[in-house]
């Protein structure tokens, strides 16, 4: 994506122990969003929360440790490019069979580039 004033942010919830076959959702939503180029991904860990399908909450808690943390997968790109990527995004949902809940809106871009990495 080139620096842009209007973008729209992606927002992907879902479970820790969500799985695509032996992999986890998440990974495969970072790797799919990678191979459609859009402009990059970020995965969040949640330390407490809950979903529709959900008779806990899952917590980080040390007494209490879940391991089924939320995670929030969010990806800023075009309002075309994400828009692009909800029909792949419906079709691991469906292979998947779990729940999940995704969001979109827009946002600003202040700034995007691609620097260079540092090898220090």
């Amino acid at each position: 994506m080139r620096l842009a004033a209007e973008g729209t942010l992606l927002r992907i919830f879902l479970g820790e122990l969500d799985k695509h076959g032996s992999q986890p959702l998440y990974e495969v939503i970072v790797q799919k969003a990678r191979e459609l180029g859009l402009a990059g991904a970020t995965v969040f860990r949640g330390v407490e929360g809950f979903g529709a399908a959900s008779r806990v909450i899952h917590t980080a808690k040390i007494l209490r440790l879940s391991e089924d943390l939320p995670l929030l997968v969010e990806i800023v790109d075009s309002e075309e490019k994400v828009r692009d990527f909800l029909p792949v995004l419906d079709r691991l949902f469906d292979e998947v069979g779990c729940g999940g809940l995704v969001t979109t809106e827009k946002v600003n871009v202040v700034k995007y580039s691609g620097g260079t990495r540092r090898t220090t």
